[in-house]
């Protein structure tokens, strides 16, 4: 369960999400109407999880109330607020027995449970568990989908693989070289020396 950012304004009803900051205020956006407004350092902001139930010993946080309520309905919707305060009170008592009836008034039940149901129904009341088998599941999904994609190319190189590869052309074979005739090659004749005259 996730509620950080989530606040109550004191004067104006319902729940808001703190969206940004500006200089002098905040922007808040409500969770009922989906509507933008600002507000100030004036107004009298409590997040929700800072929040805490009155007992006769120590103090509950509103969260943990929260999780007992989404545990008994299975994760759906509880009572309205605005049902009889008695049955109110009685719903009350079953999740948080030593509530303190003296500090806790009627119209702090009744924001529980309004906020509960608000909360509920925009997703930000869910278990630990819940929330990491909902990563597992987007994990998972997220494989599958890669699955088909290499399956697809996998099929696509075998497709390449069957084509028949255009057979090289030979190149025509390379004129022979004409051997030279068999036998000793002739060695060239020698010019006769000149014959020296006789002196008379």
């Amino acid at each position: 369960m996730n509620l950080t950012g989530i606040i109550s304004i004191s004067g104006k009803p319902g729940l808001y999400k703190v969206i940004a900051q500006s200089k002098n205020s905040i922007i808040v956006e409500s969770l009922d109407n989906n509507k933008r407004v600002p507000a100030y350092a004036t107004d009298r902001i409590s997040a929700i999880e800072d929040i805490s139930i009155y007992t006769y010993e120590d103090d509950v946080p509103l969260k943990d109330v929260f999780s007992s309520i989404y545990s008994k309905e299975n994760g759906q919707n509880t009572i309205s607020h605005k049902e009889d305060v008695k049955k109110l009170e009685d719903y009350l008592a079953g999740i948080l027995p030593d509530y303190d009836r003296e500090r806790v008034y009627p119209s702090d039940i009744r924001k529980i449970f309004q906020w509960y149901n608000m909360l509920n129904e925009k997703g930000f009341i869910k278990m630990e568990e819940e929330e990491t088998e909902a990563v597992a599941t987007e994990e998972e999904a997220s494989k599958t989908e890669e699955k088909p994609k290499k399956t697809t190319k996998a099929t696509a190189k075998k497709e390449t693989s069957k084509e028949e590869k255009p057979k090289a052309e030979k190149a025509p074979a390379a004129p022979k070289a004409a051997k030279p005739a068999a036998g000793k090659p002739t060695a060239a004749k020698k010019p006769a020396a000149p014959k020296k005259k006789k002196e008379d």
